[in-house]
């Protein structure tokens, strides 16, 4: 019989581990039909997450240890731990670790579900994938990630 629960230990769930950031899925697409995914991001010394936005997806940070620098919609705040940020569609946002910080960890919640397929299919990449400017804007319009450019200065 197949299980109606998902258990998932600490270290747990798929994993990329890339050179700024180890995250681990939780809750995957599979396991809400699509609704959401739950993610664990350990970030490392060096992270910085992009101005972007998402025309469909929500997300949703809670913030275990920081602080971690946000940028959102043309406001800087710095979010320490047992903060939580909201971030609707269509709300540019990006974010790096706050000055001096050489990790954090948060939760995200990616509503609906779709950024942990599309770490899957990051990991699946090589070097000239990465550079084939063509083949990640088709890879970022299919995850509604829209890039707008890099950290804001703050």
């Amino acid at each position: 019989m197949t299980k109606r629960y998902s258990f998932v230990p600490p270290g747990g769930g798929d994993n990329y581990d890339w050179t700024a950031d180890h995250t681990f899925v939780k809750v995957s697409a599979n396991d809400t039909g699509g609704m959401y995914t739950l993610m664990e991001d350990n970030l490392k010394p060096g992270f910085e997450l992009g101005l972007h936005l998402h025309k469909y997806h929500s997300e949703t940070f809670y913030i275990l240890s920081g602080p971690i620098d946000f940028y959102v919609d043309g406001d800087w705040m710095t979010a320490e731990a047992g903060t939580c940020l909201h971030i609707p569609p269509g709300v540019p946002h990006a974010c790096s670790l706050a000055e001096g910080v050489t990790g954090a960890r948060m939760l995200m919640i990616y509503q609906p579900s779709g950024f942990d397929q599309y770490l899957a299919e990051l990991a699946t990449l090589n070097e000239a994938d990465f550079a084939d400017q063509a083949k990640m804007a088709d890879l970022n319009e299919q995850y509604d990630i829209i890039n707008i450019g890099d950290v804001p200065s703050r």
